[in-house]
């Protein structure tokens, strides 16, 4: 039997994915709507799990050589046209400044969409010899691309997001920089926010306006949509041509750079809501949960209750574990169902009986299973509770993904699948736009990504019979 609902006042996914998409972001207080259209007001609860996303990721970059570093968020017309195939992969979300107070300005300035431009500017200016190499910076920052429809963390006008910009002595260096970071991007998905990914090659239609190979992880929505989580990009060396980046070799000759580029923004927080929540709310991974447990005292009127509901806080709160004592005077189901609403991994209880026996209750947040623990074991027993979560999630997944990874072989049954099913498919591809954009028409699906070391499901292009390419997973996607 199933347990009773304790969120009411969300929308069935099964109902109507959307709207219970929206009720959880706004309910669990995670956004609000700003007078601006298209763009979000991150609440504080929102905000505190890309501060935790933040913090992991920077932590891990740092670890490969990384430097932070602040580029200004205005981009003049000339700088942004140096290079005109980014330039035109980004001129429809363009937006533009053209007066400053009452003075129209000489030059337009671009609200800065994504930063290539302005990182190589500085670097021509920083990079003169092959022992300034490599430059290994990113920023943390926000961008503007203004988007005609938006939906809260997974398209909006403006967007937190970091972007990585690297030049290198050698294409062997830059390309290793560029696998290096989208493993960095994947290891994170799987073990911090326990989402299993894709990882693949863009085809040249998909790929980033400018570069000569993107890298993708792709994850898989509870809907059976994709979500393109990050993205690690090769340039080669063209911007490098195109704005004079070139240093004195040790041979004593001049030679373009070569750079890399690579970004996460908080549409990983969509994809965190879309891959664990149900229909009582979010479902926190623990590592970027604001609050991991929550205790809350039952009958807290009686004695002794809150001293020892304290003393569960202070116990937690010294092994590094982030804990939240609630002893306002709402009820004890009021308190269940608002924690549950926001995604908290372990609700802790404790009331008379349980501290008369020296124990308290722990219960998981994504499968509601109660365990009865010792105090004195608390710290250790809500690690593993947490650590079990953790693995749980990523399983349940998991095996939605393959549960929803079709095979397809003719354009007939890609077709069939497209419209009856929602999931990956699997097709091989000749690698002809033509047939790409057939694919697009036919069955309203994307290219997602041609995954690294599959092999492959047929030898014929699935639209257009001939030998095939690639194997590339399609489908639809946010």
């Amino acid at each position: 039997m199933a347990e009773k609902k304790l969120v009411e006042q969300i929308t069935a996914m099964d109902e109507d994915f959307a709207k219970w998409y929206t009720d959880i972001v706004k309910k669990a207080d995670l956004i609000d709507y700003s007078s601006v259209k298209g763009c979000m007001i991150i609440r504080p609860y929102g905000y505190a799990i890309w501060e935790n996303i933040q913090r992991i990721l920077d932590t891990r970059f740092k670890e490969t050589g990384v430097e932070n570093v602040y580029m200004p968020m205005f981009i003049p017309e000339s700088l942004l046209t140096k290079e005109k195939e980014h330039v035109e992969g980004f001129a429809p979300e363009v937006a533009w400044v053209t007066m400053g107070g009452s003075e129209r300005l000489a030059e337009r300035l671009c609200v800065r969409p994504t930063s290539e431009t302005l990182f190589c500017e500085h670097y021509a200016n920083i990079i003169k010899s092959y022992r300034d190499l490599p430059k290994v910076y990113n920023q943390w920052c926000s961008v503007v691309r203004w988007e005609k429809t938006t939906r809260p963390f997974l398209r909006s006008r403006e967007f937190l997001w970091q972007e990585g910009h690297t030049m290198h002595r050698t294409a062997e260096e830059a390309e290793a920089r560029t696998v290096q970071m989208l493993n960095v991007y994947a290891d994170f998905f799987e073990k911090s926010l326990c989402i299993p990914v894709l990882k693949g090659q863009k085809t040249d239609k998909e790929k980033f306006a400018g570069a000569k190979a993107t890298y993708t992880v792709e994850a898989l929505m509870h809907d059976g949509k994709a979500l393109q989580g990050g993205t690690s990009h090769n340039f080669g060396c063209d911007f490098a041509k195109a704005f004079g980046i070139q240093f004195l070799d040790s041979d004593n000759q001049l030679k373009p750079c070569y750079q890399t580029s690579w970004g996460v923004s908080t549409r990983m927080i969509g994809g965190i809501i879309m891959t664990h929540g149900d229909d009582s709310g979010l479902v926190l991974p623990p590592d970027v949960a604001p609050i991991q447990a929550v205790v809350i005292p039952v009958q807290q009127h009686k004695e002794g209750v809150l001293e020892g509901a304290q003393r569960i806080y202070d116990t937690l709160k010294a092994a590094g574990i982030r804990v939240k004592l609630d002893d306002s005077d709402q009820s004890p189901g009021w308190k269940f169902s608002e924690y549950e609403m926001k995604g908290v991994p372990l609700r802790i209880e404790i009331g008379p009986r349980d501290l008369a026996e020296e124990k308290c209750v722990i219960v998981r947040r994504d499968n509601r299973q109660k365990s009865f623990v010792a105090i004195a074991d608390l710290v250790a027993e809500a690690n593993k509770n947490l650590s079990d979560l953790a693995e749980a999630l990523y399983n349940k997944a998991l095996e939605n993904r393959k549960n929803r990874t079709y095979t397809a072989s003719t354009l007939e049954e890609l077709v069939t699948i497209a419209n009856e099913k929602n999931g990956y498919i699997r097709a091989m591809w000749c690698g002809d736009l033509e047939c790409e954009l057939k694919l697009k028409e036919a069955a309203d699906v994307s290219s997602r990504c041609i995954p690294f070391g599959e092999e492959a499901c047929g030898d014929k292009c699935v639209c257009c019979g001939r030998e095939a390419k690639k194997l590339v997973y399609w489908g639809k996607a946010y």
